[in-house]
């Protein structure tokens, strides 16, 4: 066949379409040319290794296209993991700390409950000590007959305390007992009554 058919049958294969790169074939022996003409058979042959060489180079191709698809993959499946290890520890830092802060919970509570009953314990103590003290249950002769220094000792104050110091006494006294400041409306009532006939006396 001539180098025109030749060079249409490589076209038609897919091989070239380029009419200089099938000079440079010709020129370079690797298709076999006498003048015009071309001996089919060595142009059979040199399809058939530029049909194989493509196909090599098209399977190297998508190998390495695989290789990099596979990199990318692990890469990911890399980062997935890190970012799960860190999302894992997160949560389970989370969760101590949860624990921990239940657990104090739980004892500030505790320590609430025992220190509302040691309070309540402390008021109903003063408040029994208080109705005692001023039914006269301590004296026989009634809460009317108590000297200065009964009253004195009874306040906490030393016998030497002045009457100043015994109002100021009975002021907090009644402050604390006082009924809007979360005290007993009975115990105020002794208080205030005592407090009235020390004022009472002390004028005297």
């Amino acid at each position: 066949m001539n180098t025109d058919q030749a060079f249409s049958l490589l076209k038609e294969a897919g091989i070239t379409d380029n009419i200089e790169t099938f000079k440079q074939w010709l020129r370079e022996g690797k298709i076999k040319a006498t003048g015009f003409t071309v001996d089919d058979k060595a142009l059979i042959r040199f399809m058939k290794t530029q049909t194989k060489l493509d196909k090599d180079q098209i399977i190297q191709q998508l190998k390495l296209r695989i290789k990099a698809k596979d990199a990318e993959i692990k890469g990911l499946e890399d980062l997935h993991a890190a970012q799960s290890k860190v999302l894992i520890q997160q949560r389970d830092k989370l969760y101590n700390e949860i624990g921990l802060l239940q657990i104090e919970r739980n004892h500030l509570k505790k320590e609430t409950i025992n220190l509302l009953k040691e309070n309540i314990e402390l008021r109903d103590e003063l408040i029994a000590l208080k109705e005692k003290f001023f039914k006269g249950e301590t004296n026989k002769d009634g809460p009317d007959s108590f000297s200065s220094s009964d009253i004195r000792q009874k306040l906490g104050l030393t016998k030497l305390a002045i009457d100043k110091d015994v109002i100021t006494a009975y002021k907090e006294l009644l402050k604390k007992a006082h009924p809007d400041h979360g005290g007993n409306e009975k115990l105020f009532h002794y208080i205030k009554t005592d407090f009235d006939q020390f004022r009472s006396n002390s004028k005297d």
